[in-house]
């Protein structure tokens, strides 16, 4: 079994210092959420009790993100979940939320693969550069959650280099513009 196929052991110690136990390195929160995001499954362990805490973790580093300013869970909905803590709900709202980000992340996993797949769209001028556009658009509004779509800037390319897009974008308009006429 390769290393990335198990989950990444992060030991707590008595002094809360998380230790990453494949690099023997203390690792912080946002260390972990890197982690996590690049795909990797972790796990968080209490080096003396050998209790799990990897819920407890992932929940502050939501509260982290949610505190500043990235808000992706509405009041609305934190509202909906602090209820559920105290109603029948409760039961029912792990796996409600568990199906609806699976179907999320193949609904995703879908549009990406049909955007490459026999499309007639392919053979034209610039949709390479259309495609990339999307995939990074939909990389932006989902945090890197589409399987396939890389969660790491492509060597020689900043991610987030605003006058390549623009100048893609231009390129693709005239494309199109000449294909009009």
């Amino acid at each position: 079994m390769a290393a990335t196929d198990k989950p990444l052991l992060i030991k707590r110690y008595a002094s809360r210092r998380l230790y990453n136990t494949e690099t023997s390195d203390y690792v912080t929160l946002d260390d972990i959420a890197t982690f996590i995001r690049a795909g990797r499954e972790v796990q968080i362990v209490d080096l003396k009790s050998g209790d799990d805490l990897t819920r407890q973790y992932l929940l502050q580093i939501i509260a982290e993100h949610e505190s500043r300013g990235e808000s992706v869970l509405g009041v609305d909905l934190l509202t909906d979940l602090v209820r559920s803590y105290t109603s029948q709900a409760a039961s029912v709202v792990p796996q409600f939320l568990t199906a609806s980000f699976e179907m999320l992340r193949d609904g995703q996993s879908k549009a990406m693969e049909n955007m490459t797949k026999t499309n007639p769209l392919l053979k034209m001028p610039g949709f390479e550069a259309m495609r990339t556009q999307q995939e990074a658009f939909f990389k932006a509004m989902t945090g890197g959650l589409i399987p396939g779509v890389s969660r790491e800037p492509q060597k020689g390319k900043p991610a987030d280099d605003l006058e390549t897009i623009k100048a893609q974008l231009a390129e693709m308009q005239d494309k199109l513009s000449k294909m009009g006429k």
